[in-house]
């Protein structure tokens, strides 16, 4: 760590243990080819992508006592292509839910989309307007298990019907988790048949959970709320209010490097701070 004043979003030395093994393997194999061995260091690359995922400052407003942000987005487009920001969430949800007692696979997954406003440069032709929620940008898609972790995210244009979104996080579950593990996935009713007969093929049966009519306003369902909790500790990460990124796997990249983030909070006992406090 260099000698600068933290700032609160910072990962302590016992959280910054629990994922610095994958990115010194990560930079293991890939060495420069010059065989210079990186000016920056790469927790400092860390912090500062948590600094703009928590404040949600543009690239160029990086504080100057973190790396540029020409360092900060080589790794973390790097990362976001390789995998490896999903690696790191993957291997922290597998501890976070062992320590629940629970295996490190799920068997049932919570389905579901919301649709965020997109802001001023992203491309158009990644982004749609939401006719139902009148919502132009993109939709985000999320498969969580039972604890409100992320199994999956998906990122499309708003304009694209949830069946679309449905159908690409019941092949990115098949994909993430070990054949058969899966095998219930519950969604709202926004989600058709298509999207029941699509998790069919794959051995996943979609249950969908129909709203009571006489209910006013918004009335949590059972066991499907754990996806709407997850939605709102997004929120937390300025960064995903909107959706700033030019590229929809930018803003998948997001979603991981949140939930990554509180779950070494969780992991390490360390309480997230709140706005009101910061």
């Amino acid at each position: 760590m260099t000698e600068r004043k933290p700032y609160p979003s910072d990962l302590s030395d016992e959280r910054w243990a629990l994922i610095e093994p994958v990115i010194t393997a990560w930079k293991a194999a890939h060495p420069s080819v010059s065989g210079h061995q990186g000016r920056y260091d790469l927790r400092e690359i860390v912090n500062a992508i948590l600094y703009q995922s928590r404040t949600g400052c543009q690239w160029d407003y990086l504080p100057h006592d973190l790396p540029p942000r020409s360092a900060v987005y080589y790794y973390f487009a790097k990362w976001r292509d390789d995998g490896t920001d999903q690696t790191i969430h993957d291997l922290l949800r597998w501890q976070a839910r062992e320590k629940r007692g629970r295996l490190a696979d799920p068997s049932l997954v919570v389905l579901d989309t919301q649709s965020v406003h997109a802001a001023a440069g992203v491309p158009s032709d990644t982004t749609g307007r939401d006719a139902g929620k009148k919502v132009p940008g993109r939709k985000r898609g999320l498969a969580v298990d039972v604890l409100g972790l992320v199994i999956a995210v998906v990122v499309l244009a708003a304009s694209a019907h949830d069946n679309a979104a449905g159908i690409a996080l019941l092949d990115r579950v098949a994909a993430a988790t070990p054949p058969g593990s899966v095998r219930t996935a519950m969604a709202d009713q926004g989600f058709k048949n298509t999207v029941a007969d699509h998790g069919a093929a794959l051995g996943i049966d979609v249950r969908v959970v129909e709203r009571n009519p006489t209910d006013k306003g918004f009335v949590p369902q059972p066991k499907r709320w754990v996806v709407e909790q997850t939605y709102g500790i997004l929120a937390w990460h300025r960064r995903l209010v909107r959706d700033y990124e030019h590229r929809p796997a930018s803003s998948e990249s997001r979603v991981y490097s949140a939930m990554s983030d509180v779950m070494v909070r969780r992991l390490t006992g360390t309480l997230s701070i709140s706005w009101r406090g910061a």
